[in-house]
């Protein structure tokens, strides 16, 4: 691309905003950057002189391509029941706070998860409306739907969202769902003390300890891969999950804290080589969600400059 070509500047101009609307549309790194340079592309082939808002006529362009990701991902899972987290964005503890709550209130890993079981339709007129404050008169052309019936997708993918264990009891202000940081949870310290606890009971055994910050339905998903970790597992239930926890209890001291989409997590490394990554989700003082990536193949393409090293 050349840079010092007016439509590249513009495109450059508008980038981090794309990539922002892909992953969140789509949970995925890769995927979203290959949305977006398909953006590019078309945009570099079409006649834009009549376009007045080259933010939102990109916006919509990036959101068709991912639409059209979003339904082919579809019929390809449609059979499956591996167990997949949605790639993280893994960043320093000691990251910017307004960046980190940035990540925790538009992208948490708990909230991507519940996006996923969402149809694309849906998924698309509740991240662009609800995320992004797209007008439904946008979004209907988008999904080829009248804008009355974008805005029923969206309220559906509410009603959704609200009754997913991650996000009970807690609703924003326009009665969507919470996102992960916001009302009904601890603030990230309080957050910290509880995944701080966590990993403490876990390094020493105490079974009340890891009761004691485990909510009794929490959940757990261990995205393994073909891994050494492996199988894949979904686990629900506090006993459930303690036991799960004490089978890598040993790797424990090898744990490093970093943020997960700006919530607490772990980076596991030993030897220099990562080996798993955990994200929890707090409310109420008590761990709702773990979700854990162990697939070495993913791993070794996250962005972990600056994590990995001693």
């Amino acid at each position: 691309m050349d840079r010092t070509d007016p439509p590249a500047a513009d495109f450059e101009a508008q980038r981090a905003h794309l990539r922002s609307v892909a992953y969140r549309m789509l949970g995925s790194l890769t995927e979203a950057d290959d949305a977006v340079q398909e953006a590019w592309l078309r945009l570099s082939r079409a006649d834009t002189g009549d376009v007045r808002d080259l933010r939102a006529w990109l916006t919509t362009v990036v959101s068709r391509v991912c639409l059209d990701m979003l339904r082919s991902r579809a019929t390809r899972r449609e059979d499956s029941l591996d167990v997949h987290m949605p790639d993280p964005i893994v960043t320093r503890v000691d990251d910017d706070p307004a960046e980190q709550a940035v990540l925790a209130d538009s992208v948490g890993i708990a909230l991507l998860v519940v996006l996923d079981t969402l149809p694309p339709a849906e998924r698309l007129a509740f991240v662009l409306h609800d995320v992004f404050a797209v007008p439904f008169e946008q979004i209907g052309p988008i999904l080829d739907r009248t804008p009355a019936a974008a805005k029923q997708l969206a309220s559906r993918a509410r009603r959704r969202l609200r009754t997913a264990p991650a996000h009970q009891g807690a609703t924003s202000a326009d009665g969507g769902p919470a996102p992960a940081s916001s009302a009904g949870n601890a603030d990230l310290a309080r957050q910290w003390t509880v995944v701080d606890a966590f990993l403490a009971a876990s390094r020493e055994g105490d079974f009340e300890g890891l009761l004691a910050v485990l909510d009794p339905d929490v959940v757990l998903r261990a995205d393994a891969g073909a891994g050494p970790f492996g199988p894949s597992v979904l686990i629900r239930g506090a006993r459930e999950v303690m036991a799960q926890a004490q089978r890598f209890a040993s790797l424990g001291r090898f744990a490093r804290p970093v943020l997960v989409n700006g919530a607490p997590g772990f980076l596991v490394v030993r030897d220099g080589e990562s080996l798993a990554l955990l994200a929890a989700t707090v409310q109420n003082d008590k761990i709702t969600e773990m979700d854990i990536l162990a697939d070495p193949v993913r791993l070794r393409q996250l962005d972990l400059v600056g994590l990995v090293e001693p």
